[in-house]
């Protein structure tokens, strides 16, 4: 059974910074996709970032494109979400996900296994 255990989450103020990582018990880690996800109360979860496992191609909503960004070691089994410039509406749960499918997914029903979540608060 695949785990993945989120760290990184806190306060931050607007216009701080955060990194967020997930770190994936299995080595199916490096023939997977990982996404990051996010959701705030009321609000459905959406999709933050997403990389393949090929690091060839990443996916950004327009919400967060320039703000932030994914990384993965393959070596450390770990993906990152490096965030910047933050902003209140920032402020959710956020998940990893890792995706085993061949197909590169952006939406939560391509994903298979989900972290725990962990929570980023931005003040303003």
């Amino acid at each position: 059974q695949v785990q993945l255990v989120e760290s990184g989450g806190g306060l931050a103020q607007a216009g701080g910074s955060l990194r967020l990582s997930c770190t994936a018990s299995e080595r199916t880690f490096k023939t997977s996709h990982m996404g990051w996800f996010r959701q705030a109360p009321g609000k459905e979860r959406e999709i933050v970032a997403a990389v393949d496992w090929l690091i060839s191609h990443t996916y950004y909503p327009d919400s967060v494109r320039g703000r932030f960004t994914i990384s993965r070691d393959n070596a450390k089994n770990t993906v990152y979400l490096h965030m910047n410039s933050l902003e209140p509406d920032d402020t959710a749960v956020y998940y990893c996900a890792m995706g085993t499918r061949l197909q590169f997914g952006v939406t939560p029903n391509d994903y298979d296994y989900w972290g725990q979540g962990t929570q980023v608060t931005v003040s303003s």
